[in-house]
This record gives C-alpha cells, sequence and structure tokens, in this order.
C-alpha cells in the first residue's frame, strides 16, 4: 500500500515546492527590494525555506539579490507564463489518462 502513495506524494511534494516559489516570487515582486526576514514574514514559511526558494530562483535568473533586498528581473512574467503553461500541460495529460480508465 506504501508503494502506491508514493508517486502521488512525491508530485504533491513536488507541487508544494513549486507552490512555495511562486509564492515567494510574486511577494518579492510587489514588496521589491525585500529582505530574507521580511519575506519570511509575509510568507509565514521558515527562514530556511525561504533562503533555499531564493536560491534556486536567483539561480534560474528570475531575481537578483541586491543590497536592499531581493528583487525579480526580467525573467519574472517569462517564467509564470511558463509555469502555468507547464501546469496546464500537466492537467491535460492527468486528464486524458484518467479518461481512459
Amino acid at each position: 500500500m506504501t508503494d502506491e502513495k508514493e508517486p502521488i506524494g512525491s508530485i504533491s511534494e513536488e507541487f508544494a515546492l513549486l507552490e512555495r516559489h511562486i509564492l515567494i516570487l510574486k511577494t518579492v515582486k510587489y514588496n521589491q527590494p525585500i529582505g530574507l526576514i521580511r519575506l519570511s514574514e509575509m510568507t509565514g514559511i521558515p527562514k530556511h525555506k525561504v533562503r533555499y526558494s531564493l536560491k534556486l530562483l536567483e539561480k534560474e535568473g528570475i531575481i537578483k539579490a541586491t543590497t536592499e533586498g531581493a528583487t525579480v528581473t526580467d525573467k519574472y512574467d517569462e517564467f509564470l507564463k511558463n509555469i502555468s503553461e507547464y501546469v496546464s500541460g500537466l492537467y491535460a495529460k492527468v486528464e486524458e489518462l484518467l479518461s481512459q480508465i
């Protein structure tokens, strides 16, 4: 029974991580520049998780660290569009799979 839940659990965890990244990214966008502590306070996400998300988003070039705090780059809109298209595509694939049952 545990084996059956693992793929769904893994998908749920990945989706929760994506949700956190998007929340942090949007919070940065509308409150920039913003520091780690303030981001943690505003989102309710622990600082270590905010730090992880910021590092990933910075690595992807979606945010930039400044002395005043994090700011979004010109890749912000494209990133959200790509994520939206990707999730829509996944949804369509799941719907197709379920219709075959």
